[in-house]
């Protein structure tokens, strides 16, 4: 039996699992959630996503964007407009006042960095930086070489 400690797949877990708990402490502290400062991140890199778009990035519902949505908007950071295409597409944009939150985001971002990488050399960041992109690249491709299956359904 693999030591739990060593064991890759435990340990990329729970270094995913700390940072989010990091990173919703740190927004909480702020007065929002991680989920509120990736839209604002998503919507700062492309401006002009669709709920629906956000939502697959995010890979939540579309009610849960909508409803982050709505208290961005209440908070005077984000902004729906009309589709000029489609009626019935809502696109989103920052308005000027997210800037401040931005910001505060990319300095949370830049001590979370910190943090993580103490004591770390720059070539074992390389090497690791590299390791998870052939790690992500690999599972991409697993993924996109499965067929679509239906989701499984209880029988009596």
């Amino acid at each position: 039996m693999p030591d739990v400690r060593r064991d890759l797949l435990f340990l990329l877990h729970d270094v995913a699992r700390l940072l989010r708990v990091d990173a919703d402490k740190r927004a909480r502290r702020k007065g929002m959630t991680r989920a509120q400062w990736a839209i604002l991140i998503w919507l700062d890199r492309q401006p002009g996503l669709s709920q629906k778009e956000l939502a697959e990035l995010l890979e939540v519902e579309p009610i849960t964007v909508a409803r982050l949505i709505d208290r961005l908007e209440a908070r005077r950071v984000v902004e729906r407009r009309p589709d000029p295409r489609d009626r019935r597409i809502w696109r989103l944009h920052l308005l000027p006042e997210a800037a401040e939150v931005l910001a505060e985001i990319d300095h949370q971002r830049g001590e979370i960095t910190r943090m993580l990488l103490a004591g770390l050399d720059p070539a074992t960041l390389a090497t690791m930086t590299d390791a998870l992109i052939g790690m992500k690249s690999n599972l991409m491709a697993a993924r996109r070489a499965e067929p679509e299956t239906a989701p499984e359904t209880e029988t009596v």
